[in-house]
């Protein structure tokens, strides 16, 4: 079963259940990726707030990561297995307090839907590990009129 048709079936399974989209991220966690790690090397490698965020779907405070005032040249990559996610160059300022992009790079994230908190979302996170990174919003610039909205607890930097 590939990742995408494991990721639907988990999460209307997860919503059917009365699971909730925490539910459905922590089976979609679970799936068959090329990087997994067990929960003790998980929270061995993580702080509690990176955890509760990359394996658990929870979003960080709002202007707490230094990553949002990031403005150098480089790739944000995944704080869990280091694959690159994000050129800098696709970074923009949003004004909601987290790290914003307009797309992420080729291959790098799957999609599901959240409809937790009473309102539809596209949730994203790294297609090598499954970490939860943030949503997609529609209310991006172009050319492609989204907004990844990525906690910045789910990545590191490299400056090129």
């Amino acid at each position: 079963m590939n990742r995408r048709h494991f990721l639907t079936s988990t999460f209307l399974g997860a919503t059917a259940i009365g699971l909730g989209a925490r539910g459905a991220l922590a089976a979609y966690v679970e799936g068959d990726f090329e990087v997994e790690r067990t929960e003790t090397e998980w929270r061995a490698m993580l702080s509690d707030t990176e955890y509760a965020v990359m394996r658990e779907g929870d979003t960080e405070r709002a202007f707490t990561s230094p990553l949002n005032d990031e403005t150098r040249a480089g790739t944000f990559i995944c704080k869990g297995c280091d694959q690159p996610l994000y050129d800098a160059a696709t970074k923009f300022k949003s004004g909601t307090g987290w790290p914003s992009f307009y797309q992420p790079l080729e291959n790098a994230v799957e999609t599901m839907s959240d409809n937790s908190f009473f309102m539809r979302r596209t949730e994203v996170h790294c297609d090598r590990c499954g970490s939860h990174l943030g949503h997609i919003f529609d209310d991006g610039p172009e050319p492609t009129g989204k907004r990844h909205c990525i906690n910045g607890v789910s990545l590191k930097f490299t400056a090129a």
